[in-house]
């Protein structure tokens, strides 16, 4: 029977729609209770009811994998989402989310309701995706004018071919699911995607990331970027690394990719920590790849051409006479006459005009972290036979270690052969080999790496050396187990490494030098 208002026949329909469950649950109520008299809940009331009585859930618990009434979970929703295969199985779907953050993840990439399209890439790699408005001009203040501005447009497909794929997802997944999504091969187009669609909180998390992957071998990229996007934080952190590993960042090959401008700005950096020589070389690789990338042929003179006033940035005269007579000299990039006027640079009383710069760059002050507050020694101590004296350290900002400062001979005279290394979490980060001379005072003497090390903060490491030389030597006493050098803060703890004696309160390795 149906009333005048059909209500028996809604009722029997949404029945039909209900998961199986559901109605046997509710068949089973009615057989049991009295067919004229029951108390039991009718149908609807039990579809409100699934969901009342669950409980709340944090923020944190939002994307766990749970079994949903469908037998369908949130992560293979979310799959679907992100292979753009996402035809909602469930008509009561919506139930299946407790929250609006969950059910607006759901929309994520999904073609469902979707009123808006974007034809994301260049030409011939392009991806078309799905968008909601509404969502999108929540997120941004960029799509709010796109869609709800005075000067909004009706179309219905969007082309955007200076955005990657990759990235424009990345951003869709941020203001759909509040999620933040980032790779290295995707992170700088990610935060252009966020600086050009106003994001800052996308934004402020790609810079973040860049900065903790923050390496000599990507700094020069990265620098030429964070200018680009106006990051001042960013920029200064890339200056401190190009500035400490100079060489490991010149040979990079991502410092064949820069631009001009930045290539400039970096030849003619004061406290660039590098040889001119290998200065000259970098400019010479970079002139290599920009020729390439003007399709130009690889001559000498193209190099020169690309080169620029660049070329006078590099400060020739200061190299030593051999590097210059053996490389730069040699190198065709320089005329006759330049070569010539450098010679006499080097060699005559009367030097010529130059139009290079003939001071040498200042480069970088180390600084030196001393753990010990006095020295001693005794007639049958320090020795070495071969041991390794090891320390851990910690510091609370980024810094380069250079080398380490070490006790000489207290016998007179002496030369030792250092083999230093430094470790984290057991992983060889620097090591070298190499002779000082002690000349039989109470000082210290300097033996550096090859290059300096990188040293994040809040990170325990290990500093070794195992000495050859002079038996008996001084040895450090009154350790500090925590150390203030300027603005960086140094703790150290013992090495299970150390098998010579050294520890906090005295032994060897007595100074940290460092770049800050």
């Amino acid at each position: 029977m149906v009333d005048a208002k059909g209500r028996n026949m809604k009722c029997l329909t949404f029945f039909l729609m209900l998961p199986e469950s559901v109605k046997s649950r509710s068949s089973k109520g009615a057989k049991k209770g009295s067919p004229t008299n029951s108390k039991l809940p009718p149908v609807c009331y039990e579809i409100i009811t699934l969901k009342t009585k669950k409980k709340k859930k944090m923020a944190a618990e939002i994307f766990p994998a749970k079994k949903a009434t469908s037998g369908t979970t949130v992560q293979q929703y979310q799959q679907q989402n992100l292979n753009n295969n996402n035809t909602i199985q469930n008509c009561n779907w919506q139930g299946l989310y407790p929250t609006i953050r969950e059910r607006n993840a759901v929309m994520f990439n999904n073609e469902l309701m979707a009123d808006v399209h974007f034809v994301v890439g260049p030409t011939g790699g392009t991806q078309r995706l799905p968008g909601h408005r509404y969502v999108l001009a929540v997120g941004s203040s960029v799509f709010h004018a796109m869609f709800y501005g005075e000067l909004a447009e009706g179309d219905d497909e969007i082309r955007i071919p200076d955005v990657e794929p990759a990235a424009f997802l990345a951003l869709l997944k941020y203001i759909y699911c509040d999620e933040i999504d980032l790779s290295a091969d995707t992170v700088l187009a990610t935060l252009y995607a966020a600086k050009k669609y106003i994001v800052p909180h996308l934004a402020r998390a790609c810079v973040n990331f860049l900065e903790t992957s923050l390496s000599a071998k990507n700094a020069c990229v990265l620098l030429s970027q964070s200018c680009l996007f106006e990051e001042p934080d960013l920029t200064q952190r890339c200056w401190e690394v190009i500035d400490a590993q100079a060489e490991l960042a010149l040979k990079s090959e991502g410092f064949c990719d820069i631009d001009c401008k930045t290539l400039e700005s970096i030849l003619e950096r004061e406290t660039l920590n590098a040889k001119e020589m290998v200065v000259f070389e970098a400019a010479m690789n970079w002139a290599e790849a920009e020729c390439q990338r003007q399709e130009l042929a690889l001559s000498i003179d193209n190099k020169r051409k690309v080169l620029g006033k660049a070329v006078y940035l590099i400060r020739i005269p200061t190299m030593a006479l051999d590097d210059f007579a053996n490389g730069a000299a040699q190198s065709g990039v320089l005329t006759l006459t330049e070569t010539n006027d450098i010679f006499l640079w080097y060699t005559a009383a009367k030097k010529p005009d130059l139009q290079f710069v003939s001071q040498p760059r200042t480069g970088l002050v180390p600084q030196r972290c001393h753990r010990f507050q006095s020295c001693a020694y005794r007639s049958n101590q320090w020795r070495y036979r071969g041991r390794c004296d090891s320390i851990q350290f910690a510091v609370d900002k980024r810094i380069f270690i250079a080398g380490f400062g070490l006790y000489g001979s207290s016998c007179g005279s002496a030369e030792y052969s250092a083999k230093i290394e430094l470790k984290r979490q057991g992983v060889v980060l620097g090591q070298n080999l190499s002779k000082y001379f002690s000349d039989g005072s109470s000082n210290t003497f300097p033996v550096w790496f090859e290059y300096p090390v990188q040293i994040e903060p809040d990170t325990f490491y290990t500093a070794s050396v195992i000495l050859d030389g002079n038996e008996l030597s001084y040895f450090g006493q009154e350790g500090m187990t925590e150390v203030q050098c300027g603005k960086v803060t140094f703790q150290f703890q013992c090495s299970s490494e150390s098998t010579n004696g050294t520890g906090v309160q005295g032994g060897q390795i007595p100074e940290l030098i460092f770049y800050a």
